[in-house]
């Protein structure tokens, strides 16, 4: 149980490891994070670092011989009438196709997935799956969620939905096809919208339209939104927080002012420091970050980024796991540095 006012989400010390023949890919080595209502949690970091599985691990909807083997996964329900509840239930203790589980996932959760190509079905109507997710988890008959799913796809700017609600998903382009997915994910009135790298097949006109919807759903239904990309400029943009993840662990969580003006870590100063900028001069190279992400397989001892760390202390980093160390106000790092 938790008290009103308290995060919307908490995240703590997670583990999602995958056993194969080879051997052990922690994908998710002790992820802990939180958000609170109404607000967007940007989480950043490099491919392979666990951003989509911690996404996966929250919806238990981690593909197989992937499994949640440590931590707590709090996320408090909404009470009556969608008010803030005090009731809170670990997601991590539920089965992943238990009732309790099948009924905050799609409708408090939901989640907008990388590549909606890959996620719409091709062989049924996209009015078809979306009037399917809010018949699972509303009691409305056939006719009232065909309405609601049209009204959905009027909401997120799809013209002309009367008839694109019974167009299948290779007849959409790729915008409207994120529209569509958008309007699936918010037919039931989520609480918390997890969004994985929600344009990063679209155009930049496209893209600047989509976080432009994101952002006024956000304000009209006051949910919160975990947003999960690349782009830090998408990061400064949307996000009032931020959380940088390096190889299944998360080195620092901040409000997004501090990230970007007062960062502590030194992989967060290191991915700063790789944006090209507006005004730098003509032919000047970019800034890589030194090294490469380790092998799933040969992880580093210690500190995960001590063998591309340029402040890199012998004989701590590269034996010991730093601890998140409050830096600040909402601000933590797992450094060395600081402790």
């Amino acid at each position: 149980m938790t008290r009103a006012g308290e995060p919307l989400l908490s995240v703590r010390n997670l583990h999602t490891y995958f056993a194969q023949d080879e051997g052990t890919v922690k994908a998710v080595d002790g992820v802990s994070l939180e958000m609170n209502e109404r607000a967007t949690l940007g989480i950043v970091g490099e491919s392979g670092c666990g951003k989509s599985i911690t996404a996966r691990s929250i919806l238990r909807i981690v593909d197989r011989p992937g499994r949640i083997v440590e931590g707590e996964i709090w996320f408090r329900r909404p009470g009556a009438n969608g008010e803030p509840s005090s009731r809170a239930v670990d997601l991590a203790k539920l089965a992943p196709d238990s009732e309790e589980m099948r009924s905050i996932r799609g409708a408090e959760i939901a989640l907008i997935f990388q590549e909606p190509m890959s996620s719409f079905s091709p062989v049924h109507t996209i009015g078809n799956q979306i009037i399917e997710a809010i018949r699972l988890h509303q009691d409305v008959d056939r006719r009232g969620a065909r309405d609601r799913a049209i009204d959905m796809l009027r909401r997120v700017g799809v013209s002309s939905p009367e008839q694109r609600v019974d167009q299948l998903s290779h007849q959409l382009s790729g915008g409207l096809r994120q529209r569509a997915m958008i309007a699936m994910a918010l037919s039931c009135s989520p609480t918390l919208l997890i969004a994985d790298e929600p344009t990063t097949a679209l155009d930049v006109t496209t893209q600047t339209q989509i976080l432009e919807l994101m952002r006024q759903l956000q304000q009209e239904d006051g949910m919160a939104i975990m947003l999960i990309t690349h782009d830090l400029g998408v990061i400064a943009e949307m996000a009032t927080d931020v959380a940088v993840m390096y190889l299944g662990r998360v080195v620092e969580q901040a409000p997004v002012d501090a990230v970007f003006h007062a960062p502590k870590h030194p992989y967060t100063r290191a991915l700063l420091r790789s944006i090209p900028r507006m005004r730098a001069r003509s032919r000047e190279r970019l800034t890589p970050i030194a090294g490469a992400v380790p092998h799933p397989y040969d992880r580093p001892v210690g500190c995960p980024f001590h063998p591309r760390c340029p402040d890199f202390i012998p004989g701590t980093c590269d034996r010991q796991v730093p601890a998140p160390r409050t830096v600040g106000e909402r601000h933590s790092v797992s450094c060395f540095l600081y402790q």
